[in-house]
């Protein structure tokens, strides 16, 4: 599992030029189950110079992965596969897939608090559905906390730490209540894009703002 905290420095050598960067700062609402937020992860990282990271319940919006059964998982897993090689992205489906992961969404809370959450949700999304592993093994989110350099007793303290719960329910259900369906979400300003594949119209849309502050 050392690869995937190798991963850290390829990023950082494939990151854009500056100028390409949207300077305006928004916020990725996300949850460690969703193949979706796996997949806009890694271009919200490179695509926004400030990004606040918020853990949501992706079962709070009724929809998505930890809620889906039979057809709708099929449906749920096809689509992912195939926007996933649109985007020349690997995907392996964890074992326990569609099961939520509550302790490792209760360590990316930690990280967020710390300013590590960006690179928390890389390795755990890349542990997940690159490597197949199971984010709720104590093992694996320890692997994790060291790729994101965040405290490692801190980070395992934190998922037992159950309140953090509500403030990810929450969380969902405040995107629910402005209108969205499903996770990834981008907040910019007053605007909320849902769905990774609009990952691109945030950033036209940060650009935008970027421009107008600016003159």
């Amino acid at each position: 599992m050392g690869e995937v905290i190798s991963l850290a420095e390829r990023r950082a050598s494939r990151r854009p030029r500056s100028r390409e960067r949207v300077p305006s700062r928004v916020e990725f609402v996300f949850d460690l189950c969703c193949p979706f937020s796996y997949l806009a992860a890694e271009r919200v990282e490179r695509a926004f110079d400030d990004v606040l990271w918020t853990p949501a319940c992706t079962a709070a919006l009724k929809c998505g992965s930890s809620a889906a059964e039979g057809e709708q998982l099929e449906r749920t897993r096809s689509a992912a596969e195939r926007r996933a090689a649109e985007l020349r992205l690997p995907l392996v489906w964890p074992e326990r897939h569609p099961a939520s992961v509550p302790a490792a969404m209760r360590a990316a809370s930690y990280a967020s608090e710390h300013g590590r959450a960006a690179a928390f949700v890389l390795a755990a999304g890349r542990l997940a559905f690159c490597g197949g592993f199971d984010l709720d093994d104590p093992e694996i989110l320890a692997e994790a906390a060291a790729a994101a350099g965040i405290g490692m007793d801190g980070c395992l303290t934190s998922v037992g730490e159950l309140r953090r719960d509500g403030a990810i329910e929450a969380a969902g259900r405040h995107l629910l209540a402005l209108g969205a369906d499903r996770l990834p979400a981008l907040r910019v300003g007053h605007a909320l894009f849902w769905g990774e594949s609009r990952v691109g119209e945030a950033a036209a849309a940060a650009r935008h703002r970027a421009v107008v502050a600016a003159r």
